[in-house]
């Protein structure tokens, strides 16, 4: 092979000159070389390209969700101590009105914001299988399905779920600062007329005299 292409390389023709076979032959190759060089260089970039776009797609998003949740948070925080905030006021006023109770502070911890109800289909749905065992005997396996869906209606060009009730939020805890509670008489009216305003258990409810 080596002599082969030696004589390819130095065999002149008849003028004298080198062969043009052998010009050709270093021409092509020199092309296909700076092709496969070219292609390497193409296709080392393009994947850098297609992570870093992945990335900062991940990024993006992220951060849109991170977002999201916090903006959610944040008006869910809101509307419980709006809620909180209005209990307090209505319940410093009706305090302030007991006989013996002067210079009601109140303050309200709630469980959530206020629990909206929707009305809802139940769909249920029951399968008999008969199965057979190796002894010649049957049997029957029921397998009973439930699903709700709640019930939309249409509201203008759009569906709403079809709101039944709501319901106030359960109360965590009451605490009272007042003139006057530290008779016992006057601690168990206040005791007893918030438990029945926001249908609060007693032992939620503290109540301490006011200096």
């Amino acid at each position: 092979m080596k002599n082969q292409l030696k004589k390819l390389f130095n065999n002149p023709d008849s003028s004298g000159r080198p062969s043009r076979r052998a010009g050709y032959i270093i021409v092509i190759g020199l092309i296909g070389l700076l092709l496969i060089i070219l292609s390497n260089v193409f296709s080392m970039g393009e994947p850098e390209e297609n992570d870093s776009s992945i990335n900062l797609d991940s990024t993006d998003n992220a951060e849109q969700s991170t977002n999201e949740t916090f903006s959610n948070k944040s008006a869910e925080t809101t509307a419980v101590d709006e809620i909180e905030a209005s209990y307090e006021d209505d319940l410093q006023e009706m305090l302030n009105q007991i006989q013996g109770v002067s210079e009601a502070e109140v303050m309200v911890n709630l469980e959530s914001t206020k629990v909206k109800i929707y009305e809802k289909n139940l769909i249920a749905g029951q399968q008999v299988t008969e199965e057979s065992d190796t002894n010649g005997g049957t049997r029957d396996i029921e397998d009973t399905q439930k699903e709700t869906q709640v019930v939309l209606v249409n509201q203008g060009d759009k569906e709403v779920p079809l709101l039944v009730r709501t319901e106030k939020p359960d109360v965590r805890g009451v605490f009272v600062v007042a003139k006057g509670v530290d008779h016992a008489s006057v601690e168990q009216r206040v005791v007893e007329s918030i438990s029945r305003v926001l249908n609060a258990p007693t032992h939620r409810v503290s109540v301490m005299p006011k200096n």
